[in-house]
This record gives structure tokens, C-alpha cells and sequence, in this order.
């Protein structure tokens, strides 16, 4: 399998909910919920960065397509890391996420390895991490 990884699919309860968290609060880029004329088929898809997005599609219909059993969710199984350029660019995203709606687990602190992060749970309880790391360069 080549690394080739273009799509990161977050299950979620309310899609009109998290298209406003993500979209409005967040401010990732998007065209909004499309494929609503479809069973199952409702879905919205945000551009991250070469090439990548993220989706958000409900639950039951990601439980349907994929034949698993709808079960309750574990915020724990997964993390979303979002690196940014500085301690100060971790503090602001930790603000925008929490004016956003996001619950805040963990503030922005110094960490053990040298970096600083903060952690946040997005409506749906996703986990995302945002950090810097100072043996990481950020290319925008």
C-alpha cells in the first residue's frame, strides 16, 4: 500500500451541527453538504492542504455504508494533530476552537519533548491536538 491518504472521514451526529463548527467556527473551506438527494448520501467535505480534506458524514450513514454496527463513539480511539508554526499560533487556534464551540480537555501547555499543545473535542467529541514542535518546519 503506498501512502496515499486523501481523505479523513469523522462520523458525526448532526451534519448541519458540525458543518457550522468546521465551516463557521473553524473556518476551514468548503461547498457546504452535498449528495443530499442520495440515501446515506449527505456529506460535506473541508480542504485541508495538498490535496487532503476532511469529511463529516453522519454516524448511521458511515455505520451503513461501511456494514459495521452503529455503536457509541470513543473519543479516544483517534486523534486529528494539527501543527502550526509557533506557541503563540497553538494558543490562538485553541481560542478559536473554544469560541467555536469546542469543549477545551487539555489547554495549551509546554510539553515533556520540547513542543507545546492543547487539545480540544470538536461537537462530536473528536479529539484534535494542536501543537507546535520545533523540529518540524510548517510549509503553507
Amino acid at each position: 500500500m503506498k501512502p496515499r491518504i486523501t481523505v479523513l472521514t469523522l462520523g458525526v451526529d448532526d451534519l448541519e451541527r458540525s458543518l457550522r463548527f468546521y465551516r463557521d467556527g473553524l473556518g476551514l473551506p468548503t461547498e457546504g453538504i452535498v449528495g443530499q438527494e442520495f440515501d446515506h448520501g449527505a456529506v460535506a467535505f473541508f480542504d485541508l492542504q495538498a490535496g487532503v480534506k476532511l469529511a463529516i458524514w453522519n454516524r448511521k450513514d458511515l455505520a451503513y455504508e461501511t456494514k459495521v454496527p452503529l455503536a457509541a463513539p470513543s473519543p479516544t480511539e483517534l486523534t486529528i494533530g494539527h501543527n502550526v508554526g509557533s506557541k503563540a499560533e497553538v494558543d490562538q487556534v485553541m481560542e478559536e476552537a473554544k469560541k467555536a464551540g469546542a469543549t477545551i480537555t487539555d489547554p495549551a501547555h509546554d510539553t515533556f519533548w520540547g513542543g507545546y499543545s492543547g487539545h480540544f473535542q470538536d461537537p462530536d467529541g473528536h479529539l484534535w491536538e494542536v501543537v507546535w514542535n520545533p523540529a518540524w518546519e510548517i510549509n503553507d
